[in-house]
C-alpha cells in the first residue's frame, strides 16, 4: 500500500513538472510582431523625416545662397568706394564750386594804410586743371572818424575778378597764386563835405596775391591771402591823381589824404574767406553710387 502511494506521489510530481516546462512561443510571436510594426513604423517615419530634412535644407542654403550675394554686393561696393575715394585723396581740387564770404582784400578791397577792410562774398569754381576763377563783391561799411566824432567816414563797394592757380591737390593744405583786377584799396577825403562826411576814394587795380587754402572733399573751404595791389592810376602826375587835388590859394597840387605823398600806387594786402564747397552739385563716384543705394533701397520699400 504504501508503495502505491510513493508511486502515485512521484507521477504526480513528474506530470507537474512536465507542464510546467513546455515552451510557450506566444511572448515571442507577440514580440516578433511588435518588432516588425515598430520596423514598419519607423521606415514610414524615416521616409517623411528625410523630406522635411531636404525642405529645410533648401531653404537654408537658398538663404545662404541669399546672405552670399548680398555680402558679395556689399564687399563690391565698398571696394569701388575705397577707389572712389582713393581717386578723390589724390586730387581734392578739380571740379569744386565754393560760396564764400570773407573780409580782407579778396572780398574785396583795404585801405586806410592796410588796416581799413571790405566784407564780402564771392563764388569761385576749381576745375580739374586746378586753376579757380572766382568774383566777389563787397562793402566797406559807414563808419566814425577815430578823430572826430560829428565827423562820419563815407562808406562804399567795390568788386574783384581773378584766376588762382593751386598746388599740392593730394594735400589738404593748397598752396597757391593768385592774379586779380578790380577795387583795390580806398581811402577817405581829410576834409569832409557840408555833411560832416568825409567822402570816399577807392581805386580800381592789379593785385597779387599768395594763397594758403584748406579743402578735402568736405564742405568746409578756408583761405588766407596776403599779397600786393598795383594801382596804375595812383601812380599818374598829380593833376590827373584821384589822390591830389589843386589848390588855388597856394597855386600848387597837395594831397587829397591824410598822407602828404597822397595814395601809394602799391601796398601789402591780405584776406580770409571762409566757405561752402558744394558736394552735393558736383558728387564724386563715391557719393553717386551712395544715391543709386538709396534709390535702390526706396524702391525695395514700397
Amino acid at each position: 500500500m504504501l508503495k502505491k502511494m510513493c508511486l502515485t506521489l512521484c507521477l504526480t510530481a513528474f506530470l507537474a513538472w512536465a507542464q510546467d516546462d513546455e515552451f510557450d512561443d506566444s511572448d515571442f510571436v507577440s514580440a516578433g510582431n511588435s518588432a516588425t510594426a515598430t520596423e514598419a513604423s519607423s521606415e514610414s517615419g524615416s521616409g517623411s523625416d528625410d523630406e522635411f530634412d531636404d525642405a529645410e535644407d533648401s531653404y537654408v542654403s537658398r538663404s545662404k545662397r541669399e546672405d552670399m550675394a548680398a555680402r558679395k554686393k556689399f564687399e563690391e561696393d565698398q571696394r569701388a568706394d575705397e577707389y572712389a575715394n582713393s581717386l578723390r585723396r589724390r586730387d581734392w581740387l578739380k571740379d569744386r564750386l565754393m560760396l564764400e564770404i570773407g573780409m580782407g582784400s579778396r572780398a574785396p578791397f583795404m585801405g586806410e594804410t592796410g588796416m581799413g577792410m571790405g566784407f564780402g562774398a564771392g563764388v569761385e569754381y576749381i576745375t580739374r586743371w586746378h586753376i579757380g576763377a572766382y568774383g566777389s563783391f563787397g562793402f566797406l561799411p559807414k563808419g566814425t572818424d577815430n578823430d572826430f566824432d560829428d565827423i562820419e567816414l563815407e562808406g562804399g563797394t567795390g568788386y574783384k575778378v581773378g584766376l588762382n592757380y593751386y598746388l599740392f591737390p593730394k594735400n589738404p593744405l593748397h598752396l597757391g597764386l593768385s592774379v586779380s583786377y578790380g577795387t583795390v584799396y580806398f581811402d577817405h577825403d581829410v576834409k569832409p563835405d557840408e555833411d560832416k562826411i568825409r567822402p570816399l576814394i577807392k581805386v580800381n587795380g592789379f593785385q597779387f596775391d599768395a594763397l594758403i587754402t584748406y579743402l578735402t572733399n568736405e564742405w568746409y573751404y578756408l583761405q588766407f591771402s596776403v599779397g600786393m595791389y598795383y594801382a596804375p592810376e595812383l601812380g599818374k602826375p598829380k593833376d590827373e591823381n584821384v589822390s591830389f587835388t589843386y589848390d588855388k590859394i597856394n597855386k600848387e597840387y597837395v594831397s587829397k589824404v591824410v598822407n602828404q605823398d597822397g595814395m601809394s600806387k602799391t601796398g601789402i594786402v591780405f584776406g580770409i574767406m571762409i566757405g561752402y564747397a558744394l558736394p552735393e552739385f558736383f558728387p564724386d563716384d563715391t557719393e553717386i553710387r551712395r544715391r543709386e543705394r538709396e534709390k535702390e533701397r526706396d524702391r525695395a520699400s514700397r
